[in-house]
């Protein structure tokens, strides 16, 4: 295991901790506001942005920290849904069917236009955080043996 992956590894674990402690903010906050047929402006507001958050903070767990443990597991690359049954195989996730389809629903807030189709999105995105929230968890204890590895080299 090499100098370059571990310092990288400690950067994107930060990112990861940082991303998810914004995005439990906006999940408390919306979890309150609820889903309704209209929202305030400012309710909108706070779940645009809680969908945001949901949307990178998998981005960041899927596409970096699970393709980074991958390198440091000596696996080999391959899809994103290689990835994510792997990780399931791994302990990071529960299930890789919820982060599949967590996977989805940040493909359709980056494509979604549809003002009808937004209250199905935010129904989704707070029931997918705790999930999406549980695999950050998982993921930085797996990581816990690479930092311990690490500090003794």
């Amino acid at each position: 295991m090499t100098g370059r992956l571990l310092v990288l590894l400690e950067h994107d674990l930060k990112i990861l901790h940082d991303a998810r402690e914004v995005l439990e903010y906006s999940f408390n906050k919306c979890r309150r506001i609820g889903i309704k047929e209209t929202y305030e402006p400012e309710e909108l507001e706070s779940f645009e942005s809680f969908t945001g958050r949901f949307a990178r903070l998998s981005d960041i767990l899927i596409q970096k920290l699970f393709r980074l443990v991958d390198e440091l597991d000596l696996d080999s690359s391959g899809t994103v849904r290689d990835r994510i049954n792997r990780a399931e195989k791994k302990g990071l996730i529960a299930s890789s069917d919820v982060f599949v389809e967590i996977r989805m629903v940040r493909n359709d807030i980056a494509h979604e236009y549809l003002p009808e189709a937004i209250h199905d999105l935010f129904e989704k995105v707070l029931t997918l955080t705790p999930h999406l929230m549980d695999g950050v968890t998982r993921t930085m204890a797996y990581c816990r043996k690479y930092q311990v590895r690490g500090q003794r080299s």
